[in-house]
This record gives C-alpha cells, structure tokens and sequence, in this order.
C-alpha cells in the first residue's frame, strides 16, 4: 500500500508499529510527531519514521493513516485536535490504548464528520520503554484487539488490519464494552493486585527488616507488574473505573471466601480452592501472548567463582543471543547462586537454554 502514515506518540508501541509499516508497506511515507523533542530526533536517526511533523496538525493533514499511540488521557485531548483539522475523507483513526469505550465515545465527534475512527489495542509490550526500544517483531503472534462502532464500514476496518499486516498479529473484533472488561479482568486488575501485595510488604518491612531481603526473589518476579508507569496506570483505572470497581467487590467476596476456609479449618476445602486454581492455570495457553507481556526468563545455577557470570554471557554473545536483562537472586545463602536471565522472546530463551547447556555444566530451569 502506498500513502501518508501519521504517527503521534513515538515511544516502544508507536515506533514499533511504524517499523511494522515500513516492512510491510516500503513505499508508505511515515511521518511522526511526539511531544518529546529526543523522541522524534532518535525516532528519525534510527530510520523509525521518515520525517518529523512540527505539530499534530501538521501531520495529520494529508495522512491516509493516523495512529494514536500515546497515554488514554492524552489519546482524548488529540482527538479533539484532529476533529479540528481538515483531514482527508478517506482517512482512517485509530489508538492504541489500554481502554476503549472512553476513547471511542470521544471519537464519535470525528464519527460526526464522516472521519472513521476504530478503536484499536495491540496486547504486547516490553520490559524497556521509548523508541529505542522499538521492534519490528513486538506484536508478533499477539493479540490485536480492534473495536469498531456498529455500522463502521467492514472494508475500513479490513484495509486497517491490511495496513498492520506487517505486525503479524492476531487480529480480533469486539466492542469496546466488551474490551475494557476482558482487559479489566486480565490486565487492569491484576496491576492492582500487584500493587497492592507491594504496598503491604513495604507496610510490614518496617516492622520486619527481613521482609525486603526475602523478597528480592519470587515475590519480585511474581509482583514485576507493579512497575509499570504510575502515569499510565491512573489513565488506565479512571477510564476502567466502572468494571474494577466490580472486579473489587468481586474479589473481596473471594478473600471472605478463603477467610471463612481459614477461620474453619476446611483442609478439604483449601485443598480444593488451589487445586482448581492449579488445574485452570495450567490449562492456559503457555506459547499465547495475552493482555501483560510475557516474561521469557531463564534461571541458571552458577557456581560462586569468578568469571561464572560473563563465561555464561560470553557463550550467548558467540551465538547472537539478544537478551534484555540480566540479573542475580539475592536469596540464595548456598554454594551455587541463580543468575536470572530475561528475553525477548521464547525462541531466544530456548536458544540460549541449549547454548548454555551445552557449553557448560550449569544447570538451567524455566522457573524455580
């Protein structure tokens, strides 16, 4: 496809669609604008976009594709700039945000104007943040969630999927009510939940000083999304306000349902309540990107002498292994300690799990 791609919000999702873009569509000139002067300038050295537009008026006027791919809040305020400019008939909006129906309710005043706006949400991510971090393969075999009002025209939203073939995701139509509340249930209110079991330990070390130091292992992996952007995740939950405050009281119901197990001493019953739990995890897809980007972490027993750490990374390096972070488990008091290495994706944990094993005696695991 040839034609104007405009792209607002240069950070890892937006720079990542427009290298999908540019792979997929060589001849689509793609123009980029982000409120981050150093975002644009590393976005253009790095060939991310083609050119710079000095305003969202600017780069909009003209474009037969516009990308919204900033914060919900700001999402909201870009819409009101784009209903005032004069944008060609045929073009085609869409966002990238976390939350839809606050964000389509507000389109309807480009709906209003003949402008087709499709709501739109690419379930992927990383562990690293900004352009520099953009990737042609980050929404490979993830979810595209796209949500289009009734009576959109079908082939708008067909030459939309066609315009992000390049990413090589899985595309699925839903209606915006329906998104916040899948997205609610397993992404938005698993963030509070980790926020949550962060803010009591961090309560409880003042009394216990041996809380921190024990945490530095699986606690820390199993709370990692607490992590994510305090300015993100407030948009987030006041656009989500509805369905989380139902999934709350939902949960409490759930914690009075493990109190009354505990208060009773039903071992049948907890029993029970962790072996359905079990059961139902363990029937999740374990290769299927889904709604929080997926940790691909690979734990190695090295012995405590020097130049363990860099004979494993040396051996990766030999092989062109990308990794994207790397790590040592504060908790272990034994001989051996865990080096914790994280990747972007599940082939290259595979390739570095066959490299180091058979480079090395260490030994290496999936999870502990």
């Amino acid at each position: 496809m040839e034609g104007r791609v405009f792209i607002i919000g240069l950070g890892l999702i937006g720079g990542s669609l427009a290298l999908c873009i540019k792979k997929a569509h060589p001849d689509a000139e793609i123009v980029g604008y982000d409120v981050n002067e150093e975002q644009c300038r590393l976005a253009g050295m790095l060939s991310v976009i083609d050119s710079k537009a000095e305003t969202i008026r600017q780069g909009a006027e003209g474009a037969d594709l516009i990308l919204i791919a900033t914060p919900v809040k700001e999402t909201e305020n870009i819409i009101d700039i784009l209903a005032d400019t004069k944008l060609k008939d045929n073009v085609i909006i869409s966002d990238t945000g976390s939350t839809k129906e606050k964000i389509v309710e507000k389109a309807a005043v480009l709906q209003e104007k003949g402008i087709t706006f499709i709501g739109g949400h690419p379930m992927a991510g990383s562990h690293k943040s900004g352009v520099m971090a953009a990737k042609e393969i980050l929404f490979e075999n993830a979810f595209y969630l796209l949500t289009p009002e009734s009576g959109t025209d079908t082939a708008k939203v067909q030459q939309l999927k066609e315009w992000l073939k390049g990413t090589r995701a899985k595309f699925l139509t839903l209606s915006p009510a329906e998104h916040d509340y899948l997205t609610g249930v397993i992404s938005h209110f698993p963030h509070v939940i980790a926020a949550s079991l962060v803010h009591q330990a961090e309560q409880t070390s003042r009394e216990q000083s041996l809380v921190t130091r024990l945490a530095a292992g699986g606690f820390r992996d199993i709370t990692r999304i607490a992590s994510s952007s305090p300015e993100m995740w407030t948009d987030i939950l006041l656009h989500n306000k509805e369905v989380l405050l139902s999934l709350l009281e939902r949960w409490q119901g759930e914690m009075e349902k493990v109190k009354t197990m505990l208060v009773n001493e039903s071992g049948d019953e907890i029993y029970r309540y962790f072996y359905d739990a079990k059961q139902y995890r363990d029937e999740m897809p374990a290769r299927e990107k889904g709604a929080i980007p997926a940790f691909y972490d690979l734990f190695v027993d090295i012995p405590d002498y020097p130049g363990s750490i860099s004979e494993v990374t040396g051996h990766l390096a030999k092989e062109k292994i990308s990794l994207t972070n790397i790590r040592i488990r504060e908790t272990r008091e034994e001989l051996h300690g865990v080096l914790v290495i994280s990747f972007q994706t599940e082939e290259d944990r595979q390739r570095a799990n066959e490299c180091i094993r058979r480079n090395t005696n260490f030994e290496t695991s999936f999870g502990l």
